[in-house]
């Protein structure tokens, strides 16, 4: 496994890219799976995807690899939400699923948190180490600020890689009809 991935953080003119590589990654999610319509499925998804990295590159951290393989997202606990009309157009994205997504009550992440919003790697580029390496260097960032993080997965195995990268799951909720959530933290750096 190549450890000496080269992560910098996203141009605006590769979000495109970035978006088509997190779709790729999110094409089975079960989270994604069950809050987006079966109808235009990859479409939408891709969509979603670009319209949230816009938003976290504004107000947060998105990074990638040098050859725009893998892509994360971060933001700060202060962050904004999206400008309504890109709300708007999110809800037009979930279709007759944002019922479910609205009604949907998760655990909140600790006060003060960054939350990684998303990380993914195109299936092409799996197993060596770009999920890792991009999430690493995020972490590595915040950690120099010395904030916590908080994630939701959908997904066991990202479970043990994020344990690997020092979270632990602080709730785990099962929607019916749905996927299984795991909410996951991790303390601020003592260094």
């Amino acid at each position: 496994m190549n450890t000496d991935h080269r992560i910098r953080p996203a141009l605006d003119t590769e979000l495109d890219t970035a978006a088509q590589v997190l779709a790729a990654a999110f094409d089975t999610y079960p989270w994604t799976r069950w809050v987006l319509p079966e109808d235009g499925y990859a479409q939408r998804l891709e969509e979603v995807q670009r319209l949230y990295l816009h938003h976290a590159l504004a107000h947060g951290i998105v990074l990638v690899d040098e050859r725009l393989r893998a892509a994360a997202a971060f933001l700060p606990p202060d962050a904004p939400a999206p400008a309504p009309h890109v709300q708007e157009r999110i809800a037009e994205l979930h279709g007759a699923r944002l019922t479910a997504l609205a009604d949907l009550s998760l655990p909140a992440p600790p006060p003060g948190s960054w939350t990684l919003e998303t990380v993914g790697v195109h299936p092409d580029h799996r197993g060596v180490g770009l999920g890792t390496a991009v999430t690493a260097h995020g972490l590595a960032m915040l950690d120099r600020r010395r904030v916590p993080v908080a994630l939701e997965t959908s997904d066991e195995r990202n479970v043990r890689l994020y344990r690997r990268l020092g979270f632990t799951v602080t709730a785990t909720t099962t929607i019916p009809d749905g996927p299984v959530v795991h909410s996951m933290h991790r303390p601020a750096s003592d260094s």
